[in-house]
């Protein structure tokens, strides 16, 4: 965490906190604005190989690996903190918030919703010393919960939540379980924060969410994703608007029109496919064919040429033939994506798909894990092979030992620049032009 790390002033002056963050990018914004809450409060937040007074673990559900990983780091920070108080928060403490207060060694449980009540609750534990869980059922949430906005050193990139929970109960996935029902952050809310993060000198915004297209459902028919995209977009100051994971059927054509006419909106979107066999999409409840799926990457690869498209991919869903398959590396070729993450179908208890009587063997998954891995590679290396020659403008992340620098282009290509020949050491949050050339590919 960028906060005051110095131990010497946590042995003098104030508690300590530091935090284990398993799974995703929402869970990592999630313990950031927490240890900002820490912070506020007089902690310091602190690595979490180092001492702490207190100790947050935010869990994972997504798998039943992710329930057996968030079980281990939890046992092992409470290993590496005997004396320390433990509160597990998250997705796997959402779904199974018994399993997680019987750990010997848990004091507190939050879920996914109060994460704003975790100093009052630690307190509370504290006096009654007795461990409690504060988990409630998350089909009771109805308003998104606010938390404080980040204020760490770094003024690169900062991640803006909009939206929290999911309504489409895709048959593989466990999160609307544990996240609820659909809650849009206020829009004057949304973009108040933003102007802030401006103001502090970030130069990106990436918005997300647990299913950020859905932004808006919840309020009614003034407010959707493309208006809220609209109103930050046109922030002075907000240089880029990156976009997080979006579904295919969520491009409304307000959407697409605001993409293409925001200068500030980033040239790079995150479309999630899941298959490429339509028996297998009707299996996992997606609600698209492949020809709308299609339909929609040629469309914006025609009116914004050079976008760069990146997906999700499942394979090995219960009841995926070689036919099915094969049919997804040829589509997955078709697309000619950006860059494609490729997760082995992974069975997780409570979701319809893990008591599909068909499931695919682990030998097999691996394979098909690998196949369609080597199509993914190849079809990065071409998108990026194209924008050789091309004029990129770069937002430097890190700064090296050695005067070179890293970091992401508008259409996320992870780029390296050298150092400078006339000897001035490039800053973090410097936006830099330059023509493209094979020397600034990341390996």
């Amino acid at each position: 965490m960028p906060l005051n790390t110095s131990k010497e002033s946590l042995k003098v002056t104030t508690p300590s906190v530091c935090f284990l963050t398993l799974g995703c990018k929402v869970n990592q914004t999630e313990s950031e604005e927490l240890a900002q809450l820490f912070h506020n409060d007089g902690y310091n937040v602190v690595d979490s190989s180092d001492e702490a007074d207190v100790v947050v673990v935010n869990t994972c559900t997504v798998t039943n690996t992710g329930d057996a990983k968030s079980r281990q780091g939890i046992r092992r920070m409470i290993k590496a903190h005997p004396d320390a108080f433990v509160v597990v928060m998250g997705c796997y403490a959402q779904t199974a918030p018994g399993e997680v207060l019987n750990i010997e060694g848990v004091d507190l449980v939050l879920g996914t919703q109060d994460r704003g009540k975790i100093l009052e609750l630690i307190e509370q534990v504290r006096k009654e010393q007795k461990p409690q869980s504060n988990v409630h059922t998350i089909w009771d949430a109805v308003k998104f919960e606010e938390l404080p906005l980040m204020e760490g050193e770094s003024r690169t990139r900062a991640t803006l939540k909009i939206q929290e929970g999911c309504n489409k109960f895709c048959t593989y996935c466990i999160i609307p379980y544990a996240r609820g029902p659909v809650r849009s952050r206020i829009p004057e809310n949304a973009v108040a924060e933003a102007k802030k993060l401006v103001a502090a000198g970030y130069k990106e915004i990436v918005l997300t969410g647990i299913h950020t297209g859905s932004y808006g459902e919840d309020l009614g028919e003034d407010w959707n994703l493309a208006r809220l995209v609209k109103e930050l977009a046109n922030i002075p100051g907000l240089y880029r608007l990156r976009l997080s994971s979006i579904e295919p059927m969520e491009f409304t054509p307000e959407l697409i029109e605001v993409i293409l006419s925001s200068p500030a909106v980033c040239t790079h979107l995150h479309i999630p496919l899941q298959s490429g066999s339509d028996a297998i999409l009707v299996r996992m409840k997606r609600p698209y064919t492949l020809r709308e799926f299609k339909k929609l990457i040629d469309e914006l690869n025609q009116r914004l040429p050079g976008i760069a498209i990146t997906t999700d991919v499942i394979v090995g869903f219960p009841g995926e033939t070689e036919q099915d398959f094969q049919d997804s590396l040829e589509f997955v070729r078709s697309c000619h994506f950006a860059g494609a993450h490729v997760f082995p179908y992974s069975k997780r208890e409570g979701t319809p798909a893990a008591k599909y009587p068909d499931q695919i063997i682990k030998k097999v998954k691996e394979q098909r894990v690998k196949d369609l891995m080597e199509v993914a590679r190849q079809s990065h290396e071409d998108y990026v092979e194209k924008c050789i020659g091309q004029k990129e403008e770069v937002l430097i992340e890190r700064v090296n030992e050695d005067g070179t620098a890293t970091g992401h282009t508008r259409n996320y290509i992870q780029v390296k620049l050298p150092a400078r020949k006339d000897g001035r050491a490039w800053e973090n949050g410097e936006l830099v032009e330059f023509i493209f050339e094979a020397k600034h590919i990341w390996k």
